[in-house]
């Protein structure tokens, strides 16, 4: 009998502190404070990625195409080889040649086997070119500068944003890699469509982003797809 008066303490005592645990874990959780975030695209964010945690793949060398800047291709071709771990698939590259006005094809898709080179204008951003001559006169990897970054991004996945559909970029570089926290992103805008030239002689600037002609965009992520690599530069 005192044996199981033994066990019947231990069994109610056993039972009241795991009530006490329960309410305990409860209060926890209505008091955690939980960050919110503001204004963020719709989509699963992806991770930023180290280029050196897996070893670059080699990269089949060419030349460049008669229509691509040589120094420039050179430079992309060298980041493709550098970041050939992070960049998934190297069959195409971008290559935006903010040497070039923006008033011209100046978004370079290239076919890495064949040599084929589809161009079509994109925009920069204000803070590259704050007296808006059409013309990139730097860059810039600091939030909040609304200007275009250099080196070499990944594309990522689409979402739906406040200029549609969009793509976002993962920067690999020391010179871009606040891409991501940046938001810069491949979208369509009305001001990279082709009566801003017939208009104003130039592309309309964008907050930074890589900004299409919006009947362009479709062909744009046909052409690059997820994880490929964007080189952007002036040579």
């Amino acid at each position: 009998m005192q044996d199981e008066a033994v066990r019947s303490r231990r069994a109610v005592l056993k039972a009241a502190g795991g009530l006490a645990g329960l309410v305990l874990a409860q209060g926890c959780t209505k008091n955690a404070i939980v960050p919110v975030a503001q204004n963020l695209p719709v989509g699963p964010m992806p991770q930023r990625l180290a280029s050196a945690a897996v070893p670059a793949a080699p990269v089949r060398k060419m030349l460049a195409p008669p229509t691509v800047n040589a120094g420039l291709f050179e430079r992309a071709h060298a980041a493709l080889q550098r970041h050939g771990g992070t960049v998934r698939k190297t069959d195409r590259i971008a290559i935006a040649d903010f040497a070039v006005d923006s008033a011209h094809p100046r978004f370079q898709f290239i076919d890495m086997y064949s040599g084929i080179v589809s161009a079509m204008r994109v925009s920069h951003g204000s803070g590259s070119d704050p007296r808006h001559r059409g013309m990139l006169d730097r860059f810039s990897n600091v939030p909040d500068s609304n200007a275009t970054s250099e080196g070499a991004f990944v594309t990522e996945n689409y979402y739906i944003g406040k200029h549609g559909r969009s793509q976002r970029l993962v920067g690999l570089d020391h010179t871009n890699d606040n891409a991501l926290m940046r938001a810069i992103v491949i979208h369509g805008a009305w001001y990279a469509n082709p009566e801003m030239i017939a208009q104003h002689g130039k592309l309309g600037r964008s907050q930074g982003c890589f900004a299409v002609a919006e009947g362009d965009l479709a062909r744009v992520f046909d052409l690059i797809g997820e994880g490929r690599m964007i080189y952007a530069a002036k040579v």
